[in-house]
């Protein structure tokens, strides 16, 4: 999946890293975007039953540290971009994106937590979220002895995932 999803990740990584967040605005607006893509896909999963695939999918859920680091700096989501219903091997390339994310989301923790405004490092709940956990390791594991999953399928849905923030970020 890696392979096949590299283009998507690699512009997706260009275009987040025009935001700079080391400053309240651009922080804000990162989050904001991350939001905008995050939440309904998270609402994707959770309607397509991913709590059946991954009963820790509470823990994993990572919208209301979002929302709460919006608030933190006194904004809300502003928009959401439109996400579609997902298959049992739609939820695996999903969660492929999203778990992924939490392993770039160290490096840029580190960026905030160096910032001067202060503000920011108190609204990293989503950057910090599953920090100490083996969620990715754990997610492998699953993706790999997942029997009934539709590799071509899963691979589409992670490009439709990564599609989503490419969307959030462009209008942020």
């Amino acid at each position: 999946m890696r392979d096949s999803t590299a283009s998507a990740h690699r512009e997706l990584d260009a275009q987040l890293s025009a935001f700079d967040l080391t400053v309240f605005s651009g922080y804000r607006r990162f989050l904001q975007a991350s939001a905008a893509a995050l939440l309904p896909l998270e609402t994707a999963l959770v309607e397509a039953g991913i709590a059946r695939l991954f009963p820790d999918w509470p823990e994993r859920s990572r919208s209301a540290a979002i929302v709460a680091d919006l608030g933190r700096l006194g904004s809300a989501v502003p928009f959401t971009v439109s996400v579609p219903a997902l298959t049992r091997s739609g939820m695996l390339g999903t969660m492929y994106v999203l778990e992924g994310s939490r392993l770039g989301a160290k490096f840029l923790l580190k960026t905030v937590a160096d910032a001067a405004d202060p503000r920011l490092g108190e609204a990293a709940a989503y950057l910090n979220h599953g920090t100490g956990k083996r969620l990715w390791q754990s997610f492998l594991a699953k993706l790999a002895s997942e029997e009934g999953c539709e590799e071509d399928e899963a691979i589409d849905f992670a490009r439709i995932a990564f599609a989503a923030f490419e969307r959030a970020a462009d209008r942020a």
